[in-house]
């Protein structure tokens, strides 16, 4: 069914079919849309089962339905309104029927740029809140004082921020501001939603310099919040404070990486930076230890997925080390333990690189020489070899092969 067969057939029954939100935005901005969202008006809930009586319903306090238009699967609201009467996301009193306006579910949503709809049959724009002057302007705007409703809308704006680099106005700042003692208390899983599609923007370090500037960072992210100030020698970190340098870290990853895990291991790498004693800085001696203390407090805040969790301590932990090792042993180490990530080799090295401002040899070449180490196993062991003997003899053997061929290339001594 394409879309204007859906707007036919929602029209012939007497309702009308829009398509809403970031389809709408993207199409003004001249980008293809991700996806798409429809609203329907002026149509009851019974009949729209009966036109199209396949459709999958979801959604708990309004339905939604999944219809295939145009080859994709799109979802498809009723239009609707909300009344304020508890804390959260789930304290509203939702209203749909065929009585509500489009204007009326436009005024619900967030921001000005995601509260707009296009008539299909009509192709007209229905644009009440100014949004479509805002995308050309590229300004982030609250639609009215129901903002504040949803605390995590305050992220989302910051997200938008980061996402389309759009600047968000003061007046919506200070409604961000009013969402920090609700937010404080939402679900933990909202809060990392939203870091996850922040982490997959160009530019991962608007979002959390918008959450600063709405005095917003203490409460969602404060491993990142407490690295402000944190001053590092100048020599070496000339970006300034570890905040900074975290911020700069991740913004360069994202450049050349565009996987969330290892963007957000290269946010996570100097956690341990913003608890050094006071009395010790510029210097951050032990940060490692510490930045794994931070991870696990943070892991048990919010519950981060586990193998998110597991290559951010492997990085915390290695990536002071991993540019400094020289002895074969701990290279082969290091190399065999990355390739058990669910990272790659290169993920890994686009961490250190960044960090460390280039890369030492052996890195360089660190997936040749895993794939020669990988070369020898327990097979080739000696017969006579059993249990834990056999794997310490893989091991001593992986470094001797290690040494044999990259001995005279890569400066090391011992093992």
């Amino acid at each position: 069914m394409t879309e204007l067969d859906f707007g036919k057939k929602i029209s012939a029954a007497g309702g009308k079919a829009y398509l809403v939100g970031g389809a709408v935005r993207d199409k003004i901005r001249g980008v293809k849309a991700h996806d798409k969202d429809y609203c329907v008006t002026g149509l009851d809930e019974k009949i729209f089962n009966q036109l199209f009586s396949g459709a999958a319903k979801f959604g708990k306090s309004f339905p939604v339905y999944s219809i295939e238009i145009d080859d994709a699967p799109c979802e498809v609201a009723f239009a609707r309104k909300e009344r304020k009467i508890g804390t959260g996301y789930r304290g509203f009193d939702v209203v749909f029927s065929p009585d509500v306006t489009i204007e009326e579910d436009l005024y619900r949503r967030d921001t000005t740029i995601n509260a707009m709809a296009i008539e299909i049959l009509s192709g007209e724009l229905v644009d009440p809140f100014g949004g479509r002057d805002d995308v050309i302007n590229k300004k982030i705007c609250a639609v009215s004082e129901h903002f504040t409703e949803d605390p995590v809308r305050a992220l989302r704006a910051a997200r938008q921020a980061a996402q389309f680099h759009f600047d968000i106005c003061a007046e919506t700042f200070e409604a961000m501001r009013a969402c920090k003692e609700e937010l404080a208390n939402e679900p933990t899983e909202r809060i990392f939603d939203e870091l996850l599609t922040a982490l997959k923007t160009d530019k991962p370090s608007i979002f959390f310099r918008s959450l600063e500037r709405a005095d917003l960072l203490e409460v969602t992210f404060p491993e990142v919040a407490q690295l402000r100030g944190k001053i590092q020698p100048a020599a070496h970190h000339p970006e300034g404070d570890s905040y900074e340098h975290t911020l700069q870290i991740l913004d360069d990853v994202a450049k050349i990486n565009p996987k969330p895990i290892v963007r957000f291991a290269a946010m996570a790498h100097d956690f341990g930076k913003g608890v050094t004693p006071p009395e010790i800085l510029p210097h951050h001696y032990h940060h490692e230890k510490r930045g794994l203390e931070v991870l696990e407090q943070m892991n048990k805040r919010m519950t981060l997925p586990g193998d998110w969790k597991k290559v951010a301590a492997f990085v915390i932990k290695e990536h002071m080390r991993a540019a400094r090792f020289n002895k074969a042993g701990k290279i082969v180490d290091l190399l065999l333990k990355v390739h058990g990530l669910k990272i790659s080799v290169k993920d890994f090295c686009d961490i250190i690189k960044i960090d460390n401002h280039g890369l030492p040899p052996y890195l360089e070449h660190a997936q040749e020489i895993i794939d020669e180490l990988l070369k020898i196993g327990g097979k080739d062991a000696p017969p006579e070899l059993e249990g834990k003997e056999i794997g310490k003899w893989i091991h001593d053997e992986r470094i001797r092969h290690f040494v044999k061929i990259y001995g005279k290339e890569f400066v090391f001594n011992g093992s």
